[in-house]
């Protein structure tokens, strides 16, 4: 009894104030908008090169909707438009090709890497099947290529791929925030104190706050979740339900992350010292960047943050169709965060009891 009514005060402060209402429900669908127009945009690179003395057919090759191949008569006047105009320069010297690149724009390197290796093999694909023709006359045969996707189609980009992990995080973020600062504001204001002078238990404060703050990360994942579905038209392969549980249980591992930074805060400004401490590592480490890029010494980081299970799991139900036999060994990792950041909350406590 003594939970839900420290629940409902909770909750009947948070409804007074528009501003935390907005921040919890409205800024991360505001976000999630903005980063799907920036991450929607066409991933494809756009390049020039220059050509020098290059095969005909080669060029023909390389020359497509996103590389245009323009030809210059000498290595001198094509290297004089490089950085300018041209982002490459190609240059045939007795049958191999001298490559300058101006390597201002990475992913435009690499394209032009991947592009001229395709347009080789391409053509020597070619002259190997006329000269098979010649010598056996065999009949040229079409092929259709037929397309399928598990997931998404054929526009589906990056904002498509990280979006399962954006929606744990920012429920995280979010509800780490908040529920750190309203339990600052009462030690600050005196009414903590005023509440542990009371029979209350330290355990019932958590639990009442928890409940609370569960109630409002249901409101906040079923808002979040629906908004990406259907406004924002990202496909969920899997049971929705499963989503939701996930993030709904990031969401108490969140507040209870939150209610133990609050101890070691003595004001608002301190509380928010901790985000690049305890909310950066969890961009990081979610999934957003392939763990498996990482050197394995940094990679064992991720096992000590609760976003690296959350954007496991919600991956595998988006994106796979991932059912509960495949994750529940990543909530029951955000199970063992709760418990232990539950205790530590209750223990953390003790020191603010007078009586």
């Amino acid at each position: 009894m003594r939970i839900w009514m420290i629940a409902k005060r909770i909750l009947i402060e948070l409804l007074r104030d528009k501003r935390t209402l907005m921040l919890i429900f409205i800024a991360p669908l505001l976000i999630l908008f903005l980063m799907k127009l920036v991450f929607s945009v066409n991933s494809q690179t756009d390049v020039t090169v220059g050509t020098v003395d290059v095969n005909s057919s080669l060029v023909e090759k390389l020359d497509s909707k996103h590389m245009k191949v323009v030809n210059y008569a000498t290595e001198k006047h094509a290297l004089k438009e490089l950085n300018q105009n041209l982002d490459a320069v190609i240059v045939s010297e007795n049958d191999d090709l001298d490559v300058t690149y101006s390597n201002t724009d990475a992913s435009k390197t690499k394209f032009i890497k991947q592009r001229l290796q395709m347009a080789l093999i391409s053509t020597r694909l070619s002259q190997l099947t006329s000269s098979v023709k010649r010598i056996y006359s065999v009949p040229e045969k079409k092929f259709k290529i037929t397309n399928h996707y598990q997931y998404g189609n054929e526009d589906t980009n990056f904002f498509d791929k990280i979006v399962p992990i954006l929606m744990g995080f920012f429920v995280f973020f979010f509800v780490f925030l908040i529920s750190g600062m309203s339990l600052l504001n009462e030690r600050t204001s005196g009414t903590l104190n005023r509440l542990l002078a009371t029979p209350v238990r330290r355990s019932e404060i958590v639990f009442g706050y928890m409940l609370s703050y569960g109630l409002v990360a249901i409101v906040q994942t079923l808002i979040i979740v629906f908004f990406t579905i259907w406004a924002l038209k990202v496909e969920v392969i899997g049971n929705l339900f499963y989503v939701i549980l996930i993030n709904f249980v990031l969401a108490l591992v969140a507040m209870a992350f939150g209610l133990l930074m609050s101890t070691f805060a003595k004001s608002e400004f301190q509380m928010m010292q901790f985000i690049p401490l305890i909310i950066v590592p969890q961009i990081f480490f979610s999934g957003m960047i392939p763990l498996e890029t990482m050197a394995s010494g940094v990679r064992v980081i991720s096992y000590f943050l609760p976003m690296k299970y959350a954007g496991d799991a919600l991956t595998k139900v988006v994106m796979s169709g991932a059912n509960f036999a495949d994750i529940y060994q990543a909530l029951l990792m955000l199970l063992v965060f709760l418990v232990v950041l539950t205790m530590l909350n209750i223990f953390g406590l003790k020191k603010y009891r007078k009586v």
